[in-house]
């Protein structure tokens, strides 16, 4: 069994490459309900827009919507984010453009899926490219978060991986509560957890998170409510009818264009 490396550990090596922690919570950007304004839809355009972004992750706009899922998961500039499970960086882009230089990204990965990406995030992160990202490698069982780090936690085609099991390719079963629980304890009071994620036939057991990489939001809600999350509101921004569930994600037919749910939770205040 991999020895637990804790996340101070982590961070303080990354430190030296560049990297700092995320601010200590009395100094976090987190206010209230009744003071927090939303920032104009200009500030996510403006993210997706930038020249600097690549023509392989315009491509996947259209099919990800970034723009609107952003802003209906509330991320504002000046917030301390996790992506959690964030593969070859897409969304750790485009929300580094948003948190802007008072805000921070930490772009969590493993072996597994820095071997599957391959020289994606290398490219992305490259030179201090997205000065505000601080990358995190830790395997699914080495996680050990600061308590109140983060304003928002995302999990993006990511919660499904909980029921993926190959210990084979680096991807040893997870313990799920355990993992929801350390992300609920990370976030500050009033912080959002946002997931995306491919829809799964309705009342399918967990086990499609292995065979066909979809989860039932069902799953989703009940597990994370049973750590303390409040579910506040989803979205059918990415919604397509035409999937119908039965196909693996990664199927060509539906790859790119299945049918996906959005999610915002809440850390109680």
């Amino acid at each position: 069994m991999r020895k637990q490396i804790p996340l101070t550990i982590i961070l303080i090596a990354l430190a030296a490459c560049g990297s700092d922690v995320p601010p200590p919570a009395d100094a976090a950007y987190s206010p209230t309900a009744e003071q927090a304004i939303m920032p104009p839809a200009s500030v996510y355009i403006a993210a997706v827009e930038h020249p600097d972004r690549t023509a392989a992750d315009r491509a996947r706009d259209a099919g990800r919507k970034p723009a609107e899922v952003l802003e209906f998961f509330g991320i504002e500039p000046g917030m301390d984010i996790l992506d959690m499970f964030s593969g070859g960086g897409y969304y750790t882009e485009v929300l580094s453009r948003v948190a802007g230089a008072a805000g921070s990204v930490v772009a969590h990965s493993n072996q597994a899926y820095a071997q599957f990406v391959g020289e994606e995030a290398t490219n992305r992160y490259g030179n201090n490219r997205l000065a505000n990202v601080k990358i995190l490698m830790a395997e699914n069982q080495a996680l050990e978060f600061p308590e109140d780090a983060f304003d928002a936690v995302l999990m993006v085609l990511a919660y499904h991986d909980i029921y993926y099991v190959s210990p084979n390719n680096g991807w040893p079963k997870i313990d799920g509560p355990k993992l929801g629980a350390e992300l609920f304890d990370a976030l500050r009071p009033g912080g959002i957890l946002g997931v995306v994620d491919h829809y799964a036939a309705a009342g399918s057991g967990r086990e499609t998170g292995n065979s066909l990489h979809r989860i039932d939001p069902e799953i989703v809600i009940s597990e994370l409510q049973a750590v303390g999350f409040v579910l506040e509101e989803k979205s059918d921004v990415l919604r397509n009818m035409d999937d119908d569930h039965s196909l693996n994600m990664s199927d060509p037919e539906v790859r790119g264009k299945t049918d996906r749910f959005v999610l915002r939770f809440r850390k109680p205040r």
